[in-house]
């Protein structure tokens, strides 16, 4: 989910897991980090916790320090997009003439470039997940290296096929409501609730363990604990809930007593 502020777009081409590309980036390469710039990265649930772990910093203060709100492309859905720097070059925050800062924990976008997933619409019962895209920049020199890669190498070597596997419920819930017909609007309660459960982890936490929640819905022990302990599980937890509560889909049970 990244764009370019480059003025002539490059008609991307379409690909699938098994098509190969040449593709290396180093410091070597005259063009080092310049893809770091002048971009608009929408960052993803599973990105946030990294990072913000990362830094040592709360959801809340991530969110305020690094990030600005904005409306995905034919969702009405909110979403946070990567705060870029004040200087020339609109730069990542995170990213030194030496290379990025927080190279291990880099956002999803990151790692696939110079790759990128498109999701084309919902279906149910799909299990088609979409193609992938590769632009090759003019700026840069990685696609003049000798190193040969298929695109699921290039997402294995990259670590996205563990990224893209705790984002998917999340990604499914974009693509559905963008597959929604222009006239069928969540509440803003509702998109409010969606961009907590998707950014704000440590508020959601807070909304699952201290508010009425517990005493709405039954929710076994184990899995209390599990999500109480663990960031990724209280994130799938929040998809699973927001999957029940927007289209009355899975294995949430409401209370006997609450539905009276």
């Amino acid at each position: 989910m990244t764009t370019s502020d480059n003025s002539s777009p490059i008609e991307p081409l379409h690909l699938g897991p098994d098509n190969r590309f040449k593709f290396k980036c180093h410091k070597g390469v005259e063009c080092f980090t310049k893809c770091c710039r002048g971009i608009n990265i929408v960052l993803t649930p599973y990105d946030i916790i990294r990072l913000k772990n990362r830094l040592q910093l709360s959801s809340d203060e991530f969110l305020a320090i690094y990030t600005q709100p904005q409306i995905l492309e034919k969702t009405d859905l909110p979403v946070v997009t990567l705060k870029l720097l004040d200087d020339e070059q609109s730069s990542c925050p995170f990213v030194k003439d030496e290379g990025c800062m927080v190279y291990e924990d880099r956002p999803s976008t990151c790692r696939y470039y110079p790759l990128g997933v498109a999701t084309l619409n919902y279906r149910e019962g799909s299990d088609e997940s979409g193609f992938y895209f590769f632009v090759n920049e003019p700026h840069c020199r990685g696609f003049e290296e000798d190193h040969v890669w298929t695109v699921q190498e290039w997402r294995s070597n990259q670590g996205v096929d563990f990224h893209d596997e705790i984002n998917a419920a999340w990604t499914e819930l974009v693509v559905r409501k963008r597959s929604f017909p222009p006239n069928m609007k969540w509440t803003e309660q509702t998109k409010q609730m969606f961009f907590t459960a998707s950014y704000n982890i440590d508020k959601f936490k807070r909304f699952v363990f201290d508010s009425t929640f517990l005493s709405r819905y039954q929710i076994d022990s184990q899995t209390q604990q599990q999500i109480r302990q663990d960031e990724v599980e209280l994130l799938r937890f929040g998809m699973r809930w927001l999957r029940w509560l927007l289209f009355k889909e899975g294995d949430f049970e409401v209370r006997a007593e609450v539905e009276k």
